[in-house]
C-alpha cells in the first residue's frame, strides 16, 4: 500500500472482515496503555466518551461509548474481552470487536489496532481510525481529512467487500 498508516484488510472471520491499522508512537507501552484506558485521554483522541462499569478494565467489564452529552445522542454498548497491562487489550464496541495489541518499539511502542466489522463499512471505519490514531500520535483533529481518506479506501476495499457505507447520520 502506498501509504506509511494505511490500513490493511482481511475478509473472513466472525463479522466478514477485519481492518488492521499499525503506528509507532514515541511513548513506551505503559504510558500508550493509559492513553488506551483513561477515560480524560481517551476524549483527546477516541471518537467517542468512554465509560467503564466501575472504571476497571477487567474482562466481563460493561462500557457505554457516548458519542455526546445530550439525552438522545448516540450510545453504543460494548464489554472489555481482554484487558492485559500493558500488552493487549480488546472489547466489543456495539457489534464490532476492538483489538489493540502494544510491543516494546525501541524507546517507544508498536500499536496494532484490529477493528473486527461487518464488511460494508470497512472504508468508513478505517478513515475514521486513521484520524484517531494521528491524533493520539500527537497530531491536531482535522475535519476535513476524513472524506478524502474515507474515498482512498472506498476505492481500495471495494472490490473486494462491495459498496460501503458512509457516516451514520448526523456524524462525519
Amino acid at each position: 500500500m502506498s501509504e506509511a498508516h494505511e490500513a490493511s484488510l482481511t475478509t473472513g472471520g466472525t463479522q466478514g472482515a477485519a481492518i488492521r491499522l499499525e503506528r509507532v508512537l514515541p511513548d513506551p507501552p505503559r504510558v500508550v496503555w493509559q492513553a488506551l484506558t483513561d477515560r480524560d485521554q481517551l476524549k483527546t483522541w477516541f471518537p467517542c466518551d468512554v465509560i467503564v462499569a466501575d472504571g476497571r478494565w477487567e474482562p466481563g467489564a460493561a462500557i457505554t461509548f457516548a458519542f455526546g452529552p445530550e439525552p438522545d445522542a448516540l450510545t453504543i454498548k460494548g464489554e472489555v474481552l481482554e484487558a492485559r497491562e500493558p500488552e493487549s487489550l480488546a472489547f466489543t464496541w456495539g457489534e464490532e470487536t476492538l483489538r489493540f495489541t502494544l510491543t516494546p518499539h525501541g524507546e517507544g511502542t508498536k500499536l496494532v489496532l484490529v477493528d473486527e466489522l461487518r464488511p460494508g463499512v470497512a472504508a468508513r471505519n478505517a478513515a475514521g481510525w486513521d484520524s484517531c490514531l494521528e491524533m493520539l500520535a500527537g497530531g491536531a483533529r482535522d475535519k476535513d481529512a476524513w472524506q478524502p481518506r474515507f474515498e482512498r479506501y472506498t476505492a481500495l476495499f471495494a472490490p473486494a467487500l462491495g459498496e460501503q457505507e458512509g457516516p451514520p447520520a448526523g456524524m462525519k
